[in-house]
């Protein structure tokens, strides 16, 4: 089968034309940009476009399938040419279910939490050597790529994005996927530039609940009020599953699951977490994964890269980045930390990146996030909203949004580096949370000067 992919250079497109081409598929591809590690991991397999750009020459009779990556615009050149010559054009969400169509579909859905849960499933399952397929959105330790399609595994488990699916498909990608076992962690407002209101944006939810089949799992948190309330009023065919957070103690900065197979040790830690960790468990017990054997592979679950990824670390001082940007997991990942280290200060760093993020309206949601940090910082680049062709923010408004007019407020990578570099490394703790990079600042780098 011969495959084109238009806007290759995406976090998932990339892995997708990665994973095809192990398959023995021809692949090729373009794009208008391609950053690492995509263009690295292109290059190195022979799939890296020889030129930046579209060239609609490349769509010829020839090909069987063009994949449309959410990157690219209506008016794509090389899309348009596909819809000339009537060649098959599938977004990726479309084509991964017509991969996994005669497969169980597991489908973790929600505002946070769905890269660990899927993390976690695809973890337990290769630990204990039962075959599957899987798309996940973070690199995990062990994995090459972040997809895998084989003919012979029964199982496929899925992060199930809401945002849209493609340029020309406006349905959530969560949509696409026809969950047969459909998880959702909680329901949190985002992506308000695609859903204005937050009704809206429940709904999409309900209707991804109402999609599993009758023969089907459907697992939700029970501790999300939103989420109970959607799931008591939708019509939900499949046997529903509610979970809540798991038992567990914390002892010199280790987290133990208490269960009845004796106390759990794990590498990972907060209450998002140990919530996580019984969505995911509850997934395996439909696919006939046993407690015990879920307790067993688990304890050696490190974490989905940029989730509470520790950076450095010496007697005194922990430093931690993470992928918190939205409210919610701002909220979860601030009161981890002080949790799991209460003694220590928290110095939590955040970088205002998405377009929800940087829009005044939006701003509102953040109230109460960063209390339990004993130093708050924000950062963000004018430039940036600027470039989203966003209002400008100003300092006052996030004061108000966040509640806590002790924050401090920086622009630039160089003040936020200098700013840092003043702090105290005794009996402290470092988080940066971001979606972004903080305007190019190296962490790694960072993490190192901060504890010499």
């Amino acid at each position: 089968m011969k495959i084109h992919f238009i806007a290759i250079g995406g976090s998932a497109m990339h892995n997708l034309a990665l994973a095809l081409h192990n398959k023995g598929y021809q692949i090729t591809g373009s794009d208008d940009v391609i950053f690492d590690p995509a263009k690295s991991r292109l290059d190195k397999v022979g799939l890296l476009p020889e030129e930046i750009g579209w060239f609609p020459e490349k769509i010829n009779t020839d090909l069987d399938v063009v994949i449309l990556g959410m990157h690219a615009r209506i008016d794509n050149p090389e899309l348009l040419k596909a819809k000339e010559l009537g060649i098959k054009i599938y977004s990726y969400p479309e084509f991964l279910y017509e991969q996994s169509k005669n497969k169980t579909r597991i489908v973790v859905g929600g505002s946070h939490g769905k890269t660990t849960i899927t993390a976690m499933i695809i973890h337990v399952l290769q630990h204990l050597n039962i075959d599957c397929d899987y798309m996940v959105g973070a690199q995990l330790e062990g994995f090459d790529i972040m997809v895998k399609l084989s003919n012979e595994a029964e199982i496929i488990v899925i992060e199930g994005d809401e945002y849209l699916t493609s340029p020309i498909d406006r349905r959530p990608k969560f949509h696409v996927y026809q969950p047969t076992i459909g998880i959702i962690s909680g329901i949190a407002w985002d992506h308000i530039n695609v859903f204005p209101t937050f009704e809206f944006y429940v709904d999409q939810f309900k209707i991804f609940a109402e999609m599993i089949p009758e023969n089907g799992s459907y697992i939700y948190c029970k501790d999300d009020i939103v989420l109970q309330e959607m799931s008591d009023d939708a019509d939900i065919r499949a046997t529903k599953i509610a979970y809540s957070v798991h038992p567990h103690r914390i002892e010199n900065g280790i987290t133990f699951l208490q269960t009845s197979f004796g106390e759990i040790p794990l590498q990972v830690f907060g209450k998002h977490n140990l919530t996580n960790i019984n969505a995911a468990r509850l997934a395996c017990n439909a696919i006939g994964v046993t407690d015990e054997q879920f307790y067993y592979a688990i304890q050696t679950f490190k974490g989905a890269s940029n989730r509470l990824e520790l950076l450095r670390k010496n007697e005194t001082c922990t430093i931690f980045k993470d992928f918190a940007h939205s409210p919610s997991k701002l909220k979860a990942t601030v009161e981890a930390l002080k949790e799991q280290f209460p003694h220590r200060k928290l110095i939590a760093c955040m970088e205002l990146h998405t377009f929800s993020s940087l829009t005044e309206k939006f701003l509102e949601q953040y109230a109460g996030a960063m209390d339990h940090a004993d130093v708050g910082i924000i950062f963000f680049s004018p430039e940036t909203v600027a470039h989203k062709k966003l209002p400008p923010i100003t300092t006052e408004m996030i004061f108000n949004a966040f509640q806590r007019s002790d924050l401090e407020v920086y622009h630039t990578p160089k003040q936020l580096e200098e700013r840092m570099l003043t702090m105290s490394n005794i009996d402290t703790v470092f988080a940066f949370m971001s979606s972004g990079n903080f305007g190019g600042l190296n962490l790694q780098q960072l993490a190192d000067k901060l504890l010499f």
